[in-house]
């Protein structure tokens, strides 16, 4: 049996939960999130917690038992604080606006970069060179933080792009002088 799957998750007070056997509905006080449940896993609602439990130890629906676990403890804590990502720029001149849900980016390309943000993250731009994301569900978070660093990745020569804070970019030395 998975081991965290196996373990009950806490609810808060301020979340309500939804359960049908194909889906389980989560909602808080920084929005409401939706997990489709696969088939084999089943999750009850006992004692103010969740519990996730499996029909079978066929290999793939044990593979699922701790994932949906874990998603359902990420929506939990998404729809309670928040998940946030942060970004910084590095390079001279590049910078960074937001502005409601678009985010314009001046990275060194003859053209700024417009990039359209998704409903439920939130951009903002505390300085010019630092870019926050913030929204409840976890996983469109992190993929809106990863296609913004796409558009300009850090280079491994002098260390230039989008990087995520305290990201280690490993840099290369370039073109000795000497013989």
């Amino acid at each position: 049996m998975s081991r965290l799957g196996k373990l009950p998750i806490a609810l808060p007070k301020e979340v309500k939960v939804n359960i049908t056997p194909s889906q389980v509905q989560i909602e808080g006080p920084k929005g409401k999130l939706v997990l489709p449940v696969p088939h084999g896993i089943k999750v009850e609602h006992k004692d103010q917690s969740l519990v996730v439990t499996r029909a079978n130890d066929v290999k793939t629906t044990r593979a699922k038992h701790g994932t949906v676990s874990v998603l359902l403890k990420n929506m939990i804590h998404g729809v309670m604080k928040g998940h946030t990502k942060d970004l910084e720029i590095q390079g001279i001149g590049f910078r960074a606006q937001a502005a409601g849900q678009k985010l314009t980016m001046n990275l060194g390309f003859s053209h700024p970069v417009e990039f359209v943000v998704p409903a439920g993250v939130k951009v903002a731009t505390p300085k010019p060179t630092e870019i926050k994301l913030e929204g409840a569900d976890k996983m469109l978070v992190g993929q809106t933080a990863a296609k913004i660093r796409d558009v300009k990745p850090p280079e491994p020569y002098k260390g230039k792009g989008i990087r995520y804070v305290g990201e280690n970019v490993r840099r290369k030395q370039g073109k000795s002088a000497t013989k």
